[in-house]
């Protein structure tokens, strides 16, 4: 965990108590302080968004305009907090926000929106959500029930990356995945529309964006599925009441309400415009997680002459590029998304695998540490450790694999078993335990592997004071398999007049 974050936890243990929802006026229990919000926000907000597809640069002018949308709400919120817009590289229709007001909405889910006042609707929502502190409820609950410890062990496994992301980036990457209960849906879209009818917009656009998501859960749609409907469920209760609060804001606050219809499409113009790139890109990330390669190459590639700016669509090339072990081609790849964006952790931990192939380890492990940097990864720790290792640094390498070990999957077992490797000569009594009993006036012990790892031969030291006098004797153990046990035998033999005290047996020396 990071300084910062270990200090956030340690200020809302301190600092937590009652206090008023800034929201909805009601008094509730507050573990978590609004300065620890904030801190855990912008801590999380960068790595949450290079797990999420690294932001969409190719038209800024986009970005700088939901910002502006959004800085237009957040004026006339009820809490005053350090918002922050960005339009994230994604397909996946979605949106999220972090506690302290830091909100992200994909590109997949802007290109479904029809106006501004919708656009509002949705940056409204995940205000209310940051400002109502329900991520903040998540992770109260959480410590009540499972103590602080949680930040450390908290599970990804709903996301695409789960088991890879490592350390205080799983926090954000569980904050912006969590599905928030009906109440707190509810609670945004109320005061998501009173925010959006302050700042002018009509709050009829919430309407219809919530009636637009009813019907495309029906069609049961994989990208929606997976996106915003997994974390903010629709529902025709949540349309009828939205019905119902527009018709009482607009009783009580009577104007000429804004939709901002053409402005939106004007903005944006540009990234409709290249649907079909975005389509063809889409496509062959299906068919490259399908293994058909050679079709998805080729879809790609016409993704890439429809917008030759887009840096996503090199690195899909690098990567399948890479999966087929055409190095060069991928390293040229790499090269060229990270000429667009050199700003995102896949590029760099693609060319740093890409390196260390083409035996370039210098090369590769700046790659790894910069993609690390960005976000840490089990996939660069790991690869990191491998480079050590190559290199004779068997200390680093230990670490790195260590690191590793403490997640699941596949991948953590494997740098389990690499780290047992190395750790077990500096500490094989660590692993190989070694028992010594009586058997029949002859010292003998029990040789238990508890690894995964099979050992070719050990060496077995043996101690005791016999009749007064120190004695030690080292026997030699061929092969002990795996979570498996044998009998040695130290040699020694006592008569029944013998006085046998302070007898000892440890592993000294292993050989794999």
């Amino acid at each position: 965990m990071t300084r910062h974050l270990a200090l956030a936890f340690i200020v809302l243990l301190t600092l937590g108590g009652c206090a008023t929802n800034p929201v909805t006026g009601k008094s509730e229990l507050a573990l978590v302080s609004r300065q620890s919000e904030i801190a855990i926000g912008t801590e999380q907000y960068l790595p949450a968004q290079q797990s999420q597809g690294g932001l969409y640069q190719v038209d800024a002018e986009l970005t700088a305009y939901v910002q502006q949308v959004g800085d237009r709400l957040a004026a006339v919120s009820d809490t005053e907090l350090p918002y922050e817009f960005v339009v994230l590289n994604n397909s996946t229709p979605n949106a999220w926000a972090l506690p302290g007001g830091k909100i992200a909405i994909n590109r997949g889910l802007l290109v479904t929106l029809d106006s501004e006042a919708e656009l509002a609707a949705v940056l409204g929502h995940e205000i209310v959500h940051a400002a109502a502190r329900h991520g903040a409820k998540s992770m109260e609950r959480n410590i009540l029930l499972q103590g602080v410890a949680l930040v450390t062990a908290i599970s990804t496994s709903d996301s695409e990356y789960s088991n890879y992301i490592m350390g205080a980036a799983m926090l954000g990457s569980q904050l912006i995945s969590q599905r928030y209960g009906r109440q707190a849906e509810l609670e945004s879209d109320y005061y998501g529309m009173k925010y959006m009818a302050r700042a002018g917009y009509d709050p009829a656009a919430a309407i219809s964006l919530q009636e637009k998501f009813v019907e495309l859960s029906k069609e049961h749609e994989t990208s929606w599925i997976s996106g915003l409907f997994a974390s903010h469920p629709p529902s025709a209760q949540r349309v009828a009441t939205n019905i119902e609060s527009n018709r009482t804001i607009k009783s009580t606050q009577p104007k000429a309400w804004e939709t901002g219809e053409s402005r939106f499409f004007k903005k944006l113009a540009y990234l409709s415009s290249k649907s079909d790139a975005y389509a063809a890109y889409d496509q062959a990330t299906t068919l490259a997680s399908k293994k058909e390669t050679t079709v998805a190459l080729k879809r790609v590639d016409r993704a890439i002459a429809l917008e030759p700016n887009e840096p996503r669509f090199y690195g899909l090339k690098a990567d399948m590029q890479h999966s087929n072990k055409a190095y060069r081609g991928a390293l040229k790849s790499y090269n060229s998304a990270l000429s667009r964006d050199d700003n995102y952790y896949q590029y760099y931990l693609g060319r740093g695998l890409t390196h260390s192939k083409l035996g370039n380890g210098g090369k590769a492990r700046a790659d790894l540490e910069r993609s690390n940097q960005l976000l840490p990864t089990s996939v660069a720790t790991n690869e990191l450790g491998t480079l050590s290792l190559q290199e004779g640094d068997r200390d680093s390498a230990k670490k790195y694999f260590a690191a590793v070990a403490r997640g699941e999957g596949p991948l953590s077992e494997s740098a389990a078993d690499n780290y047992i490797r190395l750790d077990i000569a500096d500490n094989p009594s660590n692993y190989i335990q070694a028992q010594p009993a009586d058997h029949n006036g002859t010292l003998v012990a029990t040789i238990t592997n508890t690894t995964r790892i099979p050992i070719q031969s050990a060496v077995v030291q043996f101690t005791a004071v016999i009749n007064g006098q120190w004695a030690e004797k080292n026997s030699y153990v061929g092969t002990v398999q795996a979570n498996s046990r044998i009998g040695i035998s130290s040699g020694w033999r006592f008569r029944s007049d013998d006085v046998v005290e302070s007898v000892t047996a440890r592993v000294i020396s292993i050989q794999l």
